[in-house]
């Protein structure tokens, strides 16, 4: 292969002037052109990939609707505020504001501007509207302006891809690539680039997923609108343009027949030139770059539906060819379904004449049991409205609450352990949180409990056990995060007050309450699959827990706080949730998250576990020494001490007989009063 690389393309041959000439000529100009514009060495004016990612996500604007504030600019920061909030409908603090600014005197609609339209978006969603209500003279008008708006930002995305090399592993200690690969990287990188910018266009500002097809659907669109209104020709030329993406469409391939009948076979149909280059041109990039990862290596995501199936290397659709259905069940290690099923009036959650495969499905995903004395269930999925759902009692005794507020306290007063400040969700409360890393660093300094920090990290694996027997129990559930939360209302604050303290959203997905989607995408935890809060009081108002529906206003089901109860749910779309503000007083819980994956289990607990075990071998190794020095004693040292009330605690943690191993596991095993 060497021999046949060196007599196809040998070394410093007449193919090396006739690809770098007009490269080296196109860099001249370049340089040249931005020197003329700039006024200085081009590279002085390069932004980092952080600093072109947040104009992308505009956060500019959230400091300068800050500074407007202050400035008593009103009009301005509601444009600023408006403008970062359509390209970031997630932020939730920044929602309310809106909301807020929504209901103040003399602000009216006008004031919101977006001071970065796209007009692409803007044309294409009035074409729509415009096709939706039939008014097709006018949806020809927005969608011919939204097509037209849409290729020119789509060249303006594809020039931003030639810029410098972005070494996305970053790892400095690489060997350095020779000059062809270190080429041949960089123009790949720049083709995937310029393949990703259809998806660029086609994203709405504040949507994290493109919409598919965005310029065949353009061309769809126009065609029957077109042949709406009357105009054969430009339908025809719209149909024809369509048929480049989709040359076996059998639809449009039959209006197309219909067409040359209507205009006469002498009339040329033609699709449009622009459409043609793009297709083209996006061909032979995807060709060049299939090539690349066939033979060089690495990934491509092709971001069309239309691409040709030829066109994709045999050896690339053998590697991802979906096995067949038995190798498929071969290679299967854990099956995960969601099965829905009622409980009937003898009991059974199926009639008793229901298939045997579906009698068993049903015993094995029931709800399992306990594991835990003391621990009942209050609200199961069905008296809550929703699937997956439960509320718990008893999990903690009153003596365990009063422990771990005790623990709040003493961490606000070490100085750096919990902090009150604004909530990040509300200014009408403050927020404290102390996670169990925190918690086991002000331990080890003496400033808290070594007990109630201790205690903090057996509420969340208790917690945990018993969300995993009950919804999960054929997959283990890793700790994934533990926050011991306190929301304090500011007594200055309440008045009028109409937010909430915590705003509806889901635990693993981003919602969108308009398109009635969850997108379970970055920023959102999606590796997150159970949620629960553990209550540690009541003597507050408000601060109550609700689920809605998908569209965030509806409310399903509500949950009253008291001590050691815990409401538990999965952390899908499934069940969207709330906090109402707390008006009066102090709430408290221990806000809890669970994984399947192992890989995102908290590494915070992970190093929890191992100080406490180190310090229980110190311990043991420290009472046996003491255990030598005393004499007079009928007890050995390995017997436990005797106990006149063994509390209330104890009790609260004891397993039930039968449920798992006679032996707790070591990480919840009882020491001491526990």
């Amino acid at each position: 292969r060497e021999a046949a690389c060196r007599d196809a393309l040998p070394a410093g041959g007449p193919w090396e002037a006739a690809l770098f000439g007009p490269v080296l000529q196109r860099a001249d100009c370049l340089q040249h052109c931005l020197g003329q514009r700039l006024g200085s060495p081009p590279s002085a004016h390069r932004a980092s990939r952080a600093n072109r990612r947040d104009f992308q996500r505009r956060e500019p604007y959230n400091y300068l609707q800050v500074a407007f504030f202050q400035l008593k600019k009103l009009d301005q920061k509601l444009s600023a505020a408006h403008t970062f909030f359509v390209a970031n409908p997630q932020h939730l603090q920044m929602r309310d504001d809106i909301k807020k600014y929504q209901r103040m005197a003399g602000v009216k609609s006008d004031n919101f501007r977006d001071l970065e339209p796209t007009p692409h978006w803007e044309a294409y969603e009035a074409g729509v509207q415009h096709y939706n209500a039939d008014e097709y003279l006018q949806a020809v008008v927005r969608l011919e302006e939204s097509l037209k708006d849409a290729l020119l930002a789509l060249e303006e995305c594809r020039a931003l891809c030639e810029g410098p090399w972005e070494d996305e592993e970053e790892e400095e200690e690489e060997m350095q690539p020779g000059l062809y690969e270190a080429i041949s990287a960089h123009y790949v990188q720049v083709l995937k680039c310029r393949q990703q910018c259809v998806l660029e266009i086609a994203t709405k500002p504040g949507r994290i997923s493109a919409t598919e097809d965005f310029i065949p659907s353009h061309l769809d669109l126009l065609h029957f609108a077109y042949d709406q209104v009357g105009n054969q020709a430009l339908a025809a030329e719209c149909a024809a343009s369509y048929l480049v993406f989709y040359p076996t469409d059998e639809q449009m391939l039959k209006k197309m027949k219909q067409y040359r009948v209507e205009l006469g076979e002498d009339t040329a149909v033609t699709a449009r030139e622009d459409i043609q280059h793009y297709v083209q041109r996006s061909l032979m990039e995807k060709k060049l770059i299939y090539y690349a990862v066939e033979h060089l290596g690495g990934t491509f995501n092709d971001p069309d539906l239309w691409t040709p199936d030829e066109l994709i290397p045999e050896s690339l659709k053998e590697k991802h060819r979906p096995p067949s259905p038995a190798d498929a069940l071969a290679s299967l290690k854990h099956v995960r379904v969601s099965l829905h099923f009622f409980t009937q009036a003898g009991g059974w959650c199926l009639r008793a004449t229901s298939p045997r495969w579906l009698l068993a499905m049903c015993a094995f995903f029931s709800p399992g049991s306990v594991p835990f004395e003391g621990v009942a269930v209050t609200l199961d999925s069905q008296q809550m409205n929703g699937t997956h759902r439960v509320v718990f009692d008893g999990v903690l005794t009153e003596a365990e609450c009063k422990d771990l507020l005790r623990l709040t306290k003493a961490a606000g007063e070490a100085g750096d352990g919990i902090r009150a400040r604004r909530s990040p969700h509300t200014p009408h409360e403050r927020f404290e949180g102390l996670t169990v890393g925190k918690a086991m660093q002000l331990a080890q300094s003496g400033d808290v409990d070594w007990r109630d920090a201790r205690l903090l990290l057996q509420a969340s694996e208790k917690s945990g056990k018993i969300i995993e027997s009950y919804f999960s129990p054929a997959r283990k559930l890793h700790v994934s995060f533990t926050h011991l939360v306190c929301r304090t209302a500011v007594d200055e604050e309440q008045e009028g007050r109409m937010d909430l303290s915590h705003p509806v959203h889901a635990d693993n997905c981003l919602l969108d309450p308009e398109g009635q989607e969850c997108w379970r995408e970055p920023p959102a935890y999606v590796y997150r699959d159970y949620s629960g809060i553990l209550y540690l009081n009541d003597d507050f108002q408000g601060g109550g827990l609700f689920f809605t529906e998908m569209d965030t206003v509806t409310v399903t089901a509500e949950v009253h706080p008291k001590c050691g109860r815990l409401v538990a749910f999965s952390s899908g779309k499934e069940n969207p949730h709330g906090v109402w503000a707390v008006r009066r007083g102090r709430r408290c819980a221990v806000a809890l998250w669970y994984t399947h994956s192992r890989e995102h289990a908290e590494q915070e607990q992970l190093k929890a576990e191992e100080l406490i075990e180190q310090r229980d071998v110190k311990q043991d190794q420290t009472d046996g020494e003491e255990c030598q020095r005393t004499d007079g004693s009928s007890r050995s040292c390995s017997d436990p001490p005797p106990v006149a009330n063994s509390g209330a605690r104890s009790a609260s943690w004891r397993h039930k007989p039968g449920s798992e191993r006679m032996q707790q596991p070591k990480k919840l095993r009882t020491r001491d009063e526990f």
